[in-house]
């Protein structure tokens, strides 16, 4: 390989993931990194690391100068940019070759031809690839003209970027303005370019893309397909390959289009073509949606199941090698598919909670791993102690679990986010175990718009408060304190977390709380075998469950079925001491403040904007809770807190 050394221009598990790989091929590596990564896990994996800046990413990650002077400071003749950040721009790969570098990812004149949905359209149709009509496009920041009558629901989209950033759908004419101003100001956020298309919405459509991979000596091929159905406001969950269900005609003539599309803007490296698909309409119900001219989060999981000439495919020492001008080596005649592979991704979020990201530090972190005849495979940035700050995205991880089917890497994929445990930080990972465990799921039901209208029960805590009670009186008795009675059995412990008193009797097995029939406990053997470290096996009432349980002096936190509970002991606190009243409206997570819409004083009504939170690309309105007299306790471009208050309603004089 001509290239020796590879700066990797992104963070977190994407980082460590090309680290990985250009360490099995013999290259050095360099990290890069901002103030709030300093000392994270990508930054030791690597050979070399440098800082970039501050934390905010437009002065560090997003800073083309900075991490050319990186490359130039550390030797390295090649840059691979991972995802998220400047992988999809134009102008970095320009700088990268500007500067004599090697750029790991497709031609400059093919990323511009793509970056933009509306000219990626034009390119698609040139080559035969069908697409779903635009209805117009419009500036955020204005209105528009459209030619003939409007039918809903719409769908209006950022016409630059992607990952769900600057999309909205609209129902009613009633929502359309609206819409197009809340999508336009995070399109521009997210991408800089407000400009947004509208188009048809397809009700219960599938996401189905196709892994392109393409040299510089003319060779284009497919690595088959992926389903991405399962997303949450556009945002993918759950992802797998190879598509389940899918025409098979459907099937070949997807493959067909991304290649020709490929081949039609003179792509090489690793790209993706994304196709919607109603079913119900064979291949006549199949359109392009964008390209992405980059490595894909979710490509793991064609790794799990694409084969060449029978050996495992590795996308990222694919994209080096065709960097460095090497021939594929392989025709399509020597790929296959083997087996099913699902992928979860890890988000620090509240799922249960309006889905708002959150910030923290990680303190017990516990990965799965791997048992019997299916694999698990886990990419992330997390372990004991990283910080997840607010200025990124807020995805930390992901699970991939591979079977001889769908059901077996399924039934995997359950099982491994049981023993996933993430203490310190609200995740989604019980959320997307149960998803990955629904009946809808399994059935295929699931489609692009499910999640958006099937909420998923939120988790019931009381089975972790009986096993964070058992372990705090388990271990008072093994520790020989009041739990103990000399010549006699172990008295009853009286356990107290968060509101909850709770009398455990670790000799009967059983666990009470006033005014509610007792729960029989028993513990079933130690450690879970196969589980990794600290998973233990409790019997409550007649049902056996995995629970992670980490006692702490001032807390318990309890891992079960992916959720994480923490519950306060004497002297602790919970997240939330108190309830605020009605008249305050708090930040729900660490950010900016983007935007304040009213002045100190201002008399507001009961649902007003009063402003917009920002924090990891997300954007939350701020309204009024009440009628009254709002004062403002924060500035417009402020960092605040999770539950800083940021507006208090006063009672109007008469």
């Amino acid at each position: 390989m001509t290239m020796h050394t590879l700066l990797i221009a992104n963070r977190g598990e994407i980082a460590l993931r090309i680290i990985r790989t250009a360490r099995r091929l013999g290259l050095r590596t360099v990290a890069v990194h901002s103030d709030a990564d300093t000392g994270a896990p990508h930054t030791r994996a690597a050979d070399v690391a440098v800082r970039i800046g501050p934390t905010p990413a437009a002065e560090s990650y997003l800073s083309i100068p900075a991490l050319l002077a990186a490359a130039k400071e550390t030797g390295a003749d090649a840059v691979h940019p991972g995802y998220g950040f400047l992988s999809e721009q134009a102008e970095f790969a320009r700088a990268v070759l500007g500067a004599g570098l090697t750029w790991v990812g497709p031609p400059p004149a093919a990323m511009d031809a793509m970056a933009r949905k509306d000219t990626a359209r034009e390119i698609a149709r040139k080559a035969g690839v069908p697409v779903l009509g635009s209805l117009g496009n419009v500036s955020g920041g204005g209105w528009f003209a459209m030619q003939g009558s409007r039918t809903y629901p719409l769908l209006v989209k950022a016409a630059a970027g992607g990952g769900g950033k600057g999309m909205r759908v609209v129902r009613g004419e009633d929502e359309l303005a609206a819409a197009i101003a809340a999508a336009g100001r995070e399109a521009a956020a997210a991408f800089g370019d407000d400009t947004l298309l509208l188009e048809r919405y397809v009700e219960h459509g599938r996401h189905v893309e196709v892994q392109i991979l393409a040299d510089e000596h003319g060779n284009v091929l497919h690595l088959h397909e992926r389903d991405c159905s399962a997303q949450r406001r556009h945002q993918k969950v759950l992802e797998e390959a190879p598509a389940p269900d899918l025409d098979p005609a459907v099937r070949d003539a997807l493959h067909l289009w991304a290649v020709n599309l490929a081949r039609e803007v003179g792509y090489t490296g690793a790209g993706t073509a994304e196709f919607l698909v109603d079913t119900r309409q064979g291949i006549e119900g199949a359109w392009f949606l964008e390209m992405n001219t980059r490595l894909q989060v979710e490509h793991p999981v064609t790794e799990e199941v694409v084969r060449v000439r029978g050996e495992r495919i590795d996308l990222v020492e694919q994209q080096l090698r065709v960097a460095a001008g090497e021939p594929l080596g392989f025709t399509q005649d020597d790929v296959t598919v083997t087996g099913h592979a699902i992928e979860a991704r890890i988000y620090a979020e509240d799922a249960f909670g309006g889905f708002l990201p959150q910030a923290g530090t990680a303190t017990r972190v516990r990965w799965p791993v791997s048992t019997g005849p299916t694999t698990v495979r886990v990419e992330a940035g997390l372990e004991d102690g990283t910080v997840v700050p607010a200025a990124y995205d807020p995805m930390v991880g992901k699970i991939i679990a591979r079977g001889p089917d769908r059901e077996a890497a399924r039934h995997a994929l359950v099982d491994a986010l049981d023993d996933t445990a993430i203490g310190g930080l609200v995740t989604n990972t019980g959320f997307v175990r149960a998803l990955a465990d629904s009946g809808a799921f399994r059935d295929g039901e699931v489609h692009t718009a499910w999640l958006d209208t099937h909420p998923l029960p939120a988790p019931d805590p009381g089975p972790a408060l009986v096993a964070a009670a058992w372990a705090v009186a388990s271990a008072a008795a093994q520790g020989g304190g009041d739990g103990w009675r000399l010549g006699g059995p172990p008295a009853d412990t009286w356990v107290e977390l968060d509101d909850a008193v709770l009398r455990v009797s670790v000799a009967r097995g059983e666990v009470r709380r006033d005014g509610e029939p007792p729960t029989s406990c028993r513990a079933v053997g130690g450690a879970v075998e196969g589980a990794g470290d600290g998973a233990t096996l409790l019997e409550l009432d007649g049902v056996t469950a995995r629970f992670v349980v980490d006692v702490r002096p001032r807390s318990v936190e309890v891992s079960t079925r992916g959720h994480t509970f923490r519950f306060a002991r004497p002297g602790g606190s919970r997240a939330a001491e108190a309830d605020l009243s009605d008249g305050v409206v708090v930040a729900a997570m660490p950010g900016a403040l983007a935007r304040v819409e009213v002045r100190d004083g201002e008399v507001v009504t009961a649902g007003q904007a009063l402003g917009v939170l920002e924090a990891m690309k997300m954007e939350v309105a701020l309204v009024a809770p009440s009628d009254g007299v709002v004062r403002v306790r924060a500035a417009a471009g402020e960092q605040v807190a999770a539950r800083q208050v940021l507006f208090v309603m006063e009672v109007a004089d008469a």
